[in-house]
């Protein structure tokens, strides 16, 4: 049996593939600052969003809990993160930014934005604009109808 599907039509295997492209490119890039891609992606959205319970993080990150459990554990060993007890809920733990991290976040998003800068060489300022806003687009189409209630 030959399984057939139309790769090349298929906006979901571009976002993919580009998605694969830039994790393993932005991860060699953090490797020689003793940071993982995982480990990243928390500094991200902690300094995104502020602090997250470890389920928010998990359910942001797309992994399951306990897999994010010993990403922590090597991020609070390093002195890069604190968790502290949620004030509404002492089960929760918040996960904090520690200051010590501020170094090591300002060499790796300098490494980011030179990701970035390759990652886009040759495009000019209006494809840049089609392709956010074309990604946009496409975020919201995939909304769910009750959420897209919520923004209109």
């Amino acid at each position: 049996m030959q399984l057939h599907y139309d790769f090349e039509e298929s906006i979901g295997y571009w976002m993919f593939m580009t998605s694969r492209a830039w994790e393993q490119v932005l991860n060699e890039e953090m490797a020689p600052l003793g940071i993982t891609y995982r480990q990243w992606q928390v500094l991200c959205w902690l300094a995104l969003e502020g602090e997250l319970t470890q389920t928010q993080l998990a359910d942001r990150l797309r992994i399951e809990p306990p897999t994010l459990v010993g990403i922590l554990d090597r991020m609070e060993k390093a002195g890069w993160i604190r968790r502290q007890p949620a004030p509404h809920d002492r089960r929760k733990n918040l996960i904090v930014a520690s200051e010590s991290v501020e170094p090591l976040w300002t060499k790796a998003a300098n490494r980011a934005r030179q990701v970035r800068a390759r990652a886009t060489a040759g495009l000019t300022a209006e494809e840049l604009a089609t392709v956010k806003n074309v990604m946009d687009r496409i975020q919201k189409n995939l909304q769910p109808a009750e959420m897209l209630e919520k923004v209109v």
